[in-house]
């Protein structure tokens, strides 16, 4: 069977589980996480969509599958959409028996067609390095691909959002004008698939640009999954890729506002 075809039956319940267990440490203990919602998800196959935070030491994914995995089990195997920058190297192997699939049209058919959820961030790294100063607005940069995956398959759209993780560092920009005036913007595209040069301030390092990875600050990460949206029943047989997106995106702008409207401290929750 080739390659593209065959991600499900990689997945290996015991290293999942095994995986879990220590992610939950640091998860539960250095950044207090907290995930409510989960009876919100459906009993079957679904395409969760979230916003990405915390730069390049994101813990999005481990926050939600610590808790996913208490509530639901192992019956049921958490898929995650990734960049293809995960899957160089040796690493590759490891992450596909844990959920962690290469993100193509091909891996999240195959594996909402055998029941998974299937957890996707639209945003990706323009998402994940959103200035401080935007760190609770919902834009994946015009990216709609998640739609059409939802609606090829038939299966509903479940948002989930997240807040806290921004925190981590101080986030000044993208630096995609940095990276074109550099004329890095090829080259990365080539090399990295992104286009972005993203400058933050942490410790201990100060100033990074990209690199040096400063050591994330313990802030309170807190997610909500909201209810599904059954786009068939929202917008009919034809629905407009466009219309979809804008709907998904203020229903998590509005979860997102309210879980911000709770925070009463940066880092503190």
């Amino acid at each position: 069977m080739a390659e593209d075809s065959s991600v499900v039956q990689k997945w290996d319940r015991d290293l999942t589980r095994r995986v879990v267990d220590l992610t939950r440490l640091l998860v539960k203990t250095y950044f207090r996480s907290q995930v409510t919602g989960l009876e919100n998800i459906p009993a079957g196959p679904a395409l969760m969509v979230a916003n990405h935070s915390g730069g390049l030491v994101t813990v999005d994914l481990s926050v939600i599958a610590v808790d996913y995995y208490r509530t639901w089990g192992y019956d049921r195997p958490l898929y995650v959409l990734a960049h293809d920058n995960f899957f160089r190297g040796p690493v590759a192997d490891f992450l596909e028996r844990t959920g962690v699939i290469r993100a193509t049209p091909e891996h999240a058919a195959e594996a909402l067609a055998a029941g998974g959820l299937v957890l996707v961030f639209p945003g990706g790294d323009y998402d994940v390095y959103r200035p401080t100063l935007r760190e609770n607005v919902i834009d994946f940069g015009g990216r709609t691909g998640y739609v059409t995956a939802a609606i090829e398959a038939g299966v509903p759209i479940v948002p989930a959002v997240s807040i806290g993780g921004q925190e981590n560092q101080f986030y000044l920009t993208r630096g995609r004008r940095l990276a074109s005036a550099l004329r890095l913007t090829g080259l990365e595209r080539r090399l990295f698939r992104t286009n972005i040069l993203p400058i933050t301030i942490g410790l201990p390092f100060g100033v990074s640009v990209v690199l040096p990875v400063n050591m994330p600050l313990p802030t309170k990460i807190v997610t909500r999954v909201l209810p599904p949206i059954d786009v068939a029943a929202e917008f009919g047989d034809d629905p407009d890729i466009g219309e979809v997106d804008e709907y998904v995106r203020a229903a998590m702008q509005k979860g997102l506002d309210e879980l911000a409207a709770k925070r009463r401290f940066p880092i503190l929750g």
